[in-house]
């Protein structure tokens, strides 16, 4: 595997083989990487000749009170496991390159209505840097696919409606969840979580479970489904555990507006924090 930096050495790169008619897969990522990182490099390897892998920790992505300066990094473990996963190219930008002009100078993209609830709203600016930094990462390296996983539901959406709106031609590639046998979600923040935490974390995930289970319960009864009531429940579950509950909504699938009775592909989207750690997780729900 090829580390590159610069921006032009990457353009080369890809040019040579788009001269030799090959096809590039993209699988951008911000390091310390995991199980799940590496099962996106093996679901890019199904879809094209060459796959490039991106590390590159976005600060316009952090908001004022989220530390990026304590974000992982683990450059040279990242890179055996690239190398080791087939990656054909990886591009490690600064954010002197990606940034010249500085954050309060760049051009931005921004996605409304869908970056708007959840983290969102959490995390406001979140999702601007996020498609700001994905739209220009897709305009280096120009592939054919890019991978992104589904733990991060809401970030895979607004990727999704901003590749659709800017007519961008690129196939993007959402891939399933890779968990711990506890039911955790990988993620890198999980490196942040105690013993005693990590034992408790899973009940995000497992009240995520229950909550799927009521509704589907209810529509096989033909049931109206308090949605709301149920969801409530869900998150006093999350809190009684020891963790702290920022939001759990069921929501349409697509839109992620609430859901309706009408609805039949939901997806129950979460956030809680367990100690130092903001834990994100979602379950899809698919009733017809």
């Amino acid at each position: 595997m090829e580390t590159v930096s610069k921006i032009n050495e990457l353009r080369e790169q890809v040019k040579a083989w788009r001269q030799q008619g090959l096809t590039i897969a993209f699988v951008p990522t911000m390091g310390n990487l995991h199980a799940g990182h590496i099962s996106l490099v093996t679901e890019a390897h199904k879809h094209a000749d060459k796959v490039v892998a991106s590390i590159f920790v976005n600060p316009m992505q952090f908001g004022v009170n989220e530390d990026i300066e304590n974000y992982p990094r683990t450059m040279a473990d990242d890179q055996k496991k690239l190398t080791a996963a087939g990656t054909d190219l990886l591009f490690t930008p600064t954010p002197d390159i990606i940034y010249p002009k500085g954050l309060a100078k760049q051009s931005f993209v921004e996605v409304p209505n869908i970056s708007d609830g959840y983290c969102g709203e959490s995390r406001p600016g979140h999702f601007r840097g996020v498609a700001t930094i994905v739209c220009k990462l897709f305009n280096l390296v120009q592939p054919d696919v890019a991978c992104f996983g589904l733990k991060d539901y809401q970030q895979v959406q607004v990727i999704q409606i901003m590749v659709e709106d800017l007519s961008m031609p690129i196939k993007i590639i959402p891939v399933a969840t890779i968990r711990e046998e506890s039911g955790l979600a990988l993620s890198s923040r999980n490196g942040y979580l105690t013993v005693e935490e990590k034992a408790t974390a899973p009940a995000l995930y497992q009240s995520l479970q229950w909550l799927a289970e009521q509704i589907r319960a209810g529509y096989a009864q033909q049931d109206s489904i308090d949605f709301i009531g149920l969801a409530k429940q869900a998150a006093k579950a999350i809190n009684d555990a020891g963790l702290h509950t920022d939001y759990l909504h069921v929501c349409h699938a697509q839109t992620l507006q609430p859901a309706s009775e009408d609805d039949t592909q939901l997806v129950l989207l979460a956030a809680a924090h367990c100690g130092k750690a903001r834990l994100i997780d979602n379950l899809q729900v698919n009733l017809a």
